[in-house]
Formats: C-alpha cells, structure tokens, sequence
C-alpha cells in the first residue's frame, strides 16, 4: 500500500497522510475530505501535474488545488502576507468554510472601491483573520462568492445553474461590487417575463369560469369586465376586487339571479348592473360604485356595503338583515328599500 502526504496547493503547513487507492479520481475525493477544499488537480514537488495515479510513489508529497495553477510553497515557512505587498502576492481564503485561491490583483484591481479590495489592498489593514492554513477567514456564503471572485477574474458574470440570482446580488451589495450589482439587477429583470395588465375580455372570462371546477377559488382581481353576462352563474367566494362592470356604449352587466356568496368586490366599477335576485349573502362590496343599479329581491344579508355609491338604485324586496350601510356617499331613501 503506498502513503502520499497532501498539502493545500501554495502551502507546506498542515498536511494529511493518507493511502493511496483506487483511481485519481478516488484520491481526489479523498483530498477534498481530508482538506476541505473541492479537490481538482494533484502536482508534485516541482509542479508537475499528475494525471495517471501509476505516476504516485510511496511517501510522495503532493499538493492539491481547486484547478488553479501549482504555487510553489513558501521554504521560509512564511504566509503570502509577509512577503511583499507585491499585487501578485497569491492569497487563500476561507469563505465559509471553503477554500479559494487568487491573486491579489485579482481582489484589488477591477473594483478598487470595494470592501476586498480594501480589505487586501495592503497587508494587515483590516486585521484579517486566518485560519489555522494561514487563509483568510469571511463568513460568507461560498456558492454566491463564486460567481463574484470569477468576475473579479475575467469580468464575466458567469452563475452555474441551481444558483440563486438574488442571492449573488446580496453578496455583491455586499462586498460592493457595484458594475457586478447593476449588471445582476438587469438580469434579474430580464429574467421575468412582463406582466400582462390587458382587460380580460367576457368571452375570456366565461371561458375561465366554466373551466374552473367548483370547488375552486377563482380570482379575477382588476379584470375588466364590461357589459359581462353571467346569469344565474356560480361565483361563489371568488376574488373580484376592482373590476370595471361599466361598458361605455352603455351595455349593462347581468348577474342576475347569480350565486355571489361570500364574493369580495370591493372597489368595482359596478353601475346600473342587474343583480337581481342574486345571492350576496356575507359579500364584501365597501366602496362600490352601485349608481342605478339593479338590487330588487337580492340577498345582502351581512353583506358589507359601507362607502357605496347606491344613489337611484332599486333595493325592492331585498333582504338586507344585518348589512352595514356606513359612510354611504348619498342617502339611502325608502323608496328605494328593503324588507
């Protein structure tokens, strides 16, 4: 059985002994274990890259890396910090809890005005901590630094699948990369399709409401619906907030004899419209336009019909036990009413 020594890639501190097996893709896997990095490349002492595991002797040293190119260990035993401030100096961080590998320049160069490149741009500014590999400890989210440290790299944004947008752009916010920021914001935009605000035509409408089982909550919130007719039909608890019944041509909406338990409609646009005979028990209709409506015989038991606009509206033989009539924008005339 051979033993090989495994070092992180640039450093001679902290290696793992451990048996060599299997393919290179198995030692690989095991190196990602033993160091807690994502294992790609095994080099020798001189920085040959080893690509057959017949080419690994018994008691080799071996450095591993992230798919990054060989770094040559420090011999002085010192970390990249302690040489020259050079911007070519390579540095290893520790984003939690995963290892990556990079040059200075490439965290001080393309956005010098960012919270990297402050906090690397000369050594022991920040007072950065390390980790016991001499890497530079950031409690943050490795999967959405990736995509920050590759644009730093190249000025690509490049974010592999199963990777949240927003999430990138936190972390860009973050450490105030801020041409990445704007160009994630516009992708993000760019990635969602334009909402439709187009009026709902009544053939649409009808063809939506027969399609809809009726155990099913149907929502038309905003939809128009101009001159609809819907004559003894179930609407029973559906959501109809701030839909225009109005037609211009002076086509009025029926919903006659129409089950509207429970319906909300608050805010609709609703005048002249025949409800006659229709059931609005428990229904929500606060601040509904009702101008000339049609009401004669109609349920409204518990029905809420607080700043309506019921003026010249014919409410004949309707049942309005324990309806709320509050803040009414015209007085409500017996000649109109009620049972």
């Amino acid at each position: 059985m051979r033993r090989v020594t495994l070092f992180v890639n640039g450093t001679s501190k902290n290696g793992k002994v451990v048996a060599v097996y299997g393919t290179l893709s198995d030692l690989l896997t095991v190196a990602s274990n033993k160091l807690g990095i994502r294992a790609c490349n095994l080099y020798n002492g001189k920085g040959g890259l080893i690509d057959d595991i017949a080419l690994i002797r018994d008691d080799d040293v071996l450095y591993v890396s992230e798919g990054d190119a060989f770094i040559n260990p420090q011999s002085d035993g010192k970390t990249s910090d302690e040489i020259s401030g050079s911007q070519t100096d390579w540095l290893t961080l520790n984003i939690g809890g995963r290892l990556f590998t990079t040059t200075r320049s490439t965290l001080v160069s393309k956005e010098p005005d960012s919270m990297l490149a402050h906090m690397f741009r000369e050594k022991d500014v920040w007072g950065n901590k390390q980790d016991e590999r001499g890497a530079y400890l950031i409690d943050r989210s490795p999967e959405y630094f990736e995509p920050i440290l590759n644009y730093l790299r190249h000025g690509q944004i490049i974010v592999n699948e199963g990777i949240n947008l927003f999430g990138v752009l936190e972390e860009a916010r973050f450490f105030g990369i801020e041409q990445m920021a704007e160009q994630l914001e516009v992708a993000i935009k760019n990635s969602h399709p334009p909402e439709d605000h187009s009026p709902l035509s009544r053939k649409e409408f009808i063809r939506f409401l027969l399609a809809t089982p009726t155990k099913s909550e149907l929502r038309c919130q905003g939809a128009n619906l101009q001159g609809v007719k819907m004559l003894c039909s179930n609407a029973e608890g559906a959501s109809l907030k701030g839909c225009n019944f109005e037609d211009p041509s002076g086509l009025k909406a029926n919903l006659e004899g129409a089950n509207l338990k429970g319906v909300d409609m608050e805010g609709s646009q609703m005048t002249g419209i025949n409800l006659r005979v229709a059931t609005l028990k428990n229904a929500k209709l606060k601040n509904c336009n009702l101008r000339g409506a049609t009401l004669a015989g109609t349920d409204l038991e518990n029905c809420d019909l607080s700043g309506c606009d019921l003026q010249e509206a014919n409410l004949r033989g309707s049942n309005v036990k324990g309806a709320i009539f509050e803040e009414m924008l015209t007085p409500l005339h017996m000649s109109q009413s009620v049972r």
